[in-house]
């Protein structure tokens, strides 16, 4: 719901959109890794803009992540990339932050389990494609489970698992670039790393457990894009009326850039690490309302609509919702919040980590 009614996924993709133009890919492909794909909304535009950018180059792209849901939904939006891109090599992978660059588990346990599936889609119709990848969803039910950590709470994959997807009429083109267990390079150009932990994690599991992993895998001129919630925006005020003086926003991009050159250490002077200014680090994205729907009496479905993408911003958990779903003053909050605004945004923010050339 939050991802059809409001605008962050086309803002983000704008957003890392604009890296490509800092981009020095080398062969044999150029390669990108999107650290929590959710639903393909972001990667499938930002595949969209390395096409037009980089119509003939190879590309090599890895996503992770561990809802099956999730994954069901950007394979959906595979087979038009594929189509329009035929030299792609598509990996999606459940591992952790700190394996998924390298496509290799770091437990031998885990190691043994690895489920490793290539699928070549035969023809060159989008619809073909998409009717082959809609043959793997019995697949991806048995096996792309997850389960949740007892004492952190993260949800942690049952079985490890690698998928590639490739045209078979480009496997000969492709080859170089298929990775292969023992044979993996985890040498980036572009890292996608868009509300990639949960806001209100600490800031050493933030950089520890997941940028600094992926800065790693950045080769030489490569650049992860971070992009997180900032607050200050209607939607906290939303919060902030049923939850006085809640602040789910306590990291800001210069403690995660300190905390990950901290993680580092004598690895650092390798890297470039921004922040950028206010003014073109934050940026705003919408919940998408006709004008009539906030300027007079506003129907129930906006208010729902609207409560839900500020919950779902703040990450509030359901424990604490049900406590306030009773009656219906969050739904009052709701209202005079947009009234008050003429509507409901957010704001995201921004920040850029280089891995220097020499």
């Amino acid at each position: 719901l939050f991802v059809s009614t409001c605008s962050e996924k086309t803002e983000v993709a704008n957003r890392v959109s604009l890296e490509l133009g800092n981009l020095q890919p080398s062969p044999p492909a150029l390669r990108i890794f999107d650290a929590g794909v959710g639903d393909g909304t972001v990667l499938s535009r930002v595949m969209r803009a390395v096409h037009a950018r980089f119509p003939t180059m190879p590309l090599y792209v890895v996503a992770k992540e561990i809802s099956y849901e999730d994954v069901r939904l950007m394979l959906e939006k595979m087979a038009d990339r594929l189509f329009e891109h035929p030299a792609t090599v598509l990996v999606i992978t459940n591992l952790y932050y700190a394996e998924a660059p390298w496509l290799t588990p770091r437990s031998a346990t885990s190691a043994q389990g690895l489920i490793w599936k290539d699928v070549a889609l035969a023809g060159n119709t989008a619809h073909g494609f998409a009717e082959q990848i809609g043959q793997l969803e019995g697949f991806l039910a048995e096996n792309w489970r997850a389960g949740i950590s007892p004492t952190t709470g993260n949800p942690l994959y049952t079985r490890p698992i690698i998928l590639t997807l490739r045209r078979e009429d480009h496997s000969f083109l492709l080859d170089p670039i298929m990775p292969r267990p023992g044979r993996v390079m985890a040498d980036y150009d572009l890292v996608i790393a868009s509300q990639p932990y949960r806001a209100r994690a600490s800031v050493e599991f933030k950089a520890s457990k997941v940028v600094t992993p992926l800065v790693r895998a950045l080769r030489p001129g490569g650049r992860l894009v971070g992009i997180h919630s900032h607050g200050h925006d209607p939607g906290i005020e939303i919060i902030d009326e049923v939850w006085p003086g809640e602040d789910p926003f306590k990291t800001d991009r210069y403690a995660i850039l300190r905390q990950v050159k901290h993680e580092l250490g004598a690895e650092a002077r390798h890297y470039n690490f921004n922040a950028s200014s206010d003014a073109r680090s934050i940026f705003r994205y919408h919940m998408h309302t006709l004008p009539d729907e906030v300027s007079g009496p506003i129907g129930t479905s906006t208010l729902f609509a609207a409560w839900n993408a500020a919950i779902y911003v703040a990450q509030i958990e359901d424990v604490r919702l049900s406590e306030v779903v009773r009656d219906g003053r969050y739904l009052e909050a709701t209202d005079r919040v947009l009234k008050k605004h003429g509507g409901l945004w957010f704001n995201d923010e921004t920040y850029v980590i280089s891995r220097r050339r020499v």
